[in-house]
């Protein structure tokens, strides 16, 4: 499949890599009908998806199957007026449902627009007003349903609900004065389904994505239809997949890391992809799976394997795991030390943000460095640049670009959708600044400093948080920490860290352990970035992705 769309799919080094990589790009690019019926035609019988949840069902669909059911799914919601160009949100947690209502949806070239299942009636509201959204396709779950219909009368454009009820649960008793279709029971006696004779274009918008709202209200990031090509060297060559690979990527469906880690690149190699429908995160029930299931390749955020480390590996059989990635949020080199240690994998780190697939990255043919985001992925030119806009040196601080020359490059979002200011603010004199901070080494490896609004100013000095993070998360005591700044009428900002401590130091909190810390950060990095504060939590304030919410901790502090 792979050699349908790249020019050279086999690659010596890094080097041979980035210099040869080159897509080649049809007329009228469409997902679901270039790659996956096409698969569907070439083997119809090669599992596609593995799909069980913690009560112990299980389905296993193949690339035949899917086909099938996304015809019957398009041509469903053909019937429910449906078509191109229509925004339609899906609220689906990890339901097996969400795949085949992907690919319904690409078939018929509406806008795709995932969501998480914890959004409020303002978040839906927000949602629905600024992308004139027309349909809604959900979980039948009190808590979403309950939001959605109390959002309704705010949201003239809405005129389609469709509920997706699990088998294993009652379904949900929604208000009479709000008309839901059932999918389960409505998708069977679909008509036959015909494919549009109005194709998409490459430029047209595929899907939208909400960003997670690490420092603000959440942005809408438009990409095109060229987006899901972008996301074949996140499949075929950081995850290193084949048609052997049965892959895991820890994600919920209503953030971006679904389709970078279990939808487009994953199908573009005919891997299998493996999912695991669970309500709560437990490191034991998610390694007790990966050992049932035989997973040989893993993808998570740092988050999970923080928590990974901390079982005793020894317990599970992972003899089939023989590829880690993570992404989402810096890696704490102490994080991929331990995992090594226990494990034998390294981990390939990997950079990327909503508005792009995978900027920069720890391919195969490298070597990683613990803690660094490796180097830029071929599909795009990277540089970093100083506030005055010339470009760093090695061993500079400066932000993360995006070259954008004649055409931008494949992955690259189209625009923060209806709001030019905030487009052109990101997206001038030929570069996409990501608002990221970094610095490259004399190998050419970058390494993250934070978010250019995280970054902290005291007496002089800047200081990002991951260094300061890195260094207290080798102290035993730390499970996680976010480091952010406190305003002071003598040095301008002081160093604070909110820590969640490991359940066997709980009880050791206090001025000692505090002073301990802080005297561990003095040791382990420059004494100036030391954290003069130093709170204990149960734990941090995250998005649904899954990154630390630096902003709501700081918003905290002002508060007091």
């Amino acid at each position: 499949m792979v050699e349908r769309f790249l020019k050279q799919t086999q690659f010596t080094s890094f080097e041979d890599y980035n210099e040869h990589l080159e897509f080649i790009i049809p007329e009228h690019f469409n997902f679901a009908y270039d790659v996956m019926d096409a698969w569907a035609e070439e083997a119809p019988d090669k599992l596609a998806l593995l799909w069980t949840n913690d009560q112990g069902v299980e389905r296993r669909t193949t690339f035949g199957q899917l086909k099938a059911e996304s015809d019957q799914a398009a041509a469903y919601l053909q019937s429910l007026g449906i078509g191109k160009g229509d925004p339609v949100m899906l609220i689906l947690k990890r339901r097996y449902e969400w795949w085949i209502a992907m690919l319904a949806l690409h078939k018929l070239a509406a806008v795709v627009i995932p969501a998480t299942h914890m959004l409020t009636k303002h978040d839906i509201i927000y949602r629905n007003t600024r992308a004139s959204v027309k349909a809604i396709i959900c979980v039948d779950d009190p808590y979403v349903m309950g939001q959605i219909q109390e959002a309704m009368p705010e949201s003239p454009t809405v005129e389609v609900l469709v509920k997706v009820r699990p088998s294993d649960m009652s379904p949900y008793d929604s208000d009479a004065s709000t008309s839901w279709h059932d999918w389960h029971a409505e998708v069977p006696s679909a008509p036959p389904f015909q494919r549009p004779s109005e194709k998409n274009d490459n430029e047209d918008t595929m899907i939208m994505y909400f960003t997670s709202g690490t420092s603000g209200e959440p942005k809408m990031v438009a990409h095109d239809f060229l987006y899901a090509m972008g996301h074949l060297t996140t499949g075929v060559f950081w995850h290193n997949l084949n048609e052997d690979s049965l892959h895991l990527t820890v994600a919920d469906t209503g953030w971006g890391k679904a389709v970078w880690g279990k939808f487009y690149g994953q199908w573009f190699a005919g891997a299998t992809v493996f999912v695991f429908d669970h309500e709560k995160f437990d490191a034991d029930v998610l390694l007790r799976q990966m050992e049932k299931y035989h997973v040989t390749s893993f993808c998570a955020p740092p988050t999970i394997y923080r928590f990974m480390i901390r079982e005793d590996l020894s317990k599970y059989d992972l003899s089939a795991l023989r590829y880690c990635c993570t992404a989402g949020e810096a890696l704490n080199p102490a994080v991929y030390d331990k995992f090594y240690e226990k494990t034998g994998i390294k981990m390939m780190e990997g950079f990327g943000q909503t508005e792009t697939t995978m900027t920069l990255g720890t391919m195969p043919w490298m070597e990683p460095k613990p803690g660094s985001m490796g180097k830029p992925n071929g599909q795009y030119e990277i540089d970093l640049l100083k506030p005055d806009g010339t470009p760093c040196e090695d061993g500079e601080k400066g932000e993360i670009v995006v070259k954008v020359g004649e055409k931008k490059p494949i992955g690259l979002f189209k625009e923060y959708y209806r709001d030019e200011e905030l487009t052109r603010q990101a997206w001038h004199d030929g570069y996409y600044f990501t608002g990221d901070m970094a610095w490259r080494d004399e190998d050419g490896y970058y390494w993250f400093e934070g978010r250019i609004d995280d970054v902290i100013k005291s007496s002089g000095y800047r200081i990002g948080p991951f260094e300061v993070e890195s260094a207290l998360m080798t102290h035993p005591a730390v499970v996680e920490c976010a480091i952010t700044g406190v305003p002071d009428d003598i040095r301008g900002m002081v160093v604070k860290a909110t820590v969640v401590l490991g359940k066997e130091w709980k009880d050791k909190a206090g001025d000692a352990l505090i002073k301990e810390l802080q005297q561990h950060v003095k040791r382990e990095t420059a004494p100036y970035k030391y954290p003069r504060i130093i709170e204990f939590v149960d734990e941090l304030p995250k998005t649904i992705s899954g990154k630390i919410r630096r902003v709501e901790i700081r918003n905290k502090d002002k508060k007091q």
